[in-house]
């Protein structure tokens, strides 16, 4: 079985998800440490003003002792909540199919998880539904190092953590690194990538599998 491995992204990117589409499961790390200014918890969106990041403000992110990034709170005295779900509106409002997920999205948040890694993997499961994707999802049972993972050994998870971050909102270049194949969006001309599959899923609705699933044969 080929298994990817990664950290839990906030509503995860279009080049997350070609890349755990690309296996049979997907592997989450829940033991790793939290890192700052990371997909862990932000998202970028495309807006009149062009993209857009979204960030889930946490507990003591910046502190110096390291926190599992299953352990981070999140910091509910801003209302991050209500930003983030105008900011969809206006984006996608008029988007073929905003109305159609934006109660999911808003069903989620108004459960307030108490922890980031829940609120991701809420997100993230969603997702997959929408997408009609059935990809297992694993979880870690204790932190595993670089090293221990053999890629030589058909059934070792393949290691994509840190993989995809805001400095390179694309996948560093490569043999295996899935390429972003356009499609209409919102706003301008010019086709912007790296953004939150939901750009995808309001714009192809439920053909954004499909969409996403045509790009990896």
């Amino acid at each position: 079985m080929s298994v990817v491995f990664t950290e839990l992204h906030y509503l995860p990117s279009i080049a997350f998800f070609q890349q755990a589409l690309a296996d049979d499961a997907l592997l989450l790390d829940a033991h790793e440490h939290y890192r700052k200014q990371t997909y862990r918890n932000r998202c970028l969106v495309l807006t009149a003003q062009g993209p857009q990041p979204l960030t889930v403000p946490v507990l003591d992110g910046a502190r110096a002792a390291k926190v599992r990034t299953s352990e981070m709170e999140i910091d509910y005295r801003q209302n991050w909540r209500h930003r983030h779900l105008r900011t969809l509106q206006t984006a996608y409002g008029a988007s073929p199919y905003f109305s159609y997920y934006a109660d999911y999205l808003q069903d989620i948040y108004a459960q307030k998880p108490a922890r980031l890694w829940d609120l991701n993997l809420a997100l993230l499961q969603l997702l997959l539904r929408c997408l009609r994707w059935p990809l297992p999802l694993l979880v870690t049972d204790a932190y595993l190092p670089p090293a221990s993972l053999n890629h030589s050994i058909t059934d070792s998870p393949l290691d994509r953590r840190d993989f995809l971050t805001p400095k390179s909102a694309l996948p560093p270049p490569g043999p295996d690194s899935p390429a972003q194949r356009p499609y209409p969006q919102v706003f301008g001309t010019a086709f912007v990538p790296g953004l939150s599959v939901l750009d995808l899923l309001f714009m192809q609705g439920p053909a954004a599998g499909q969409f996403l699933g045509a790009v990896l044969r």
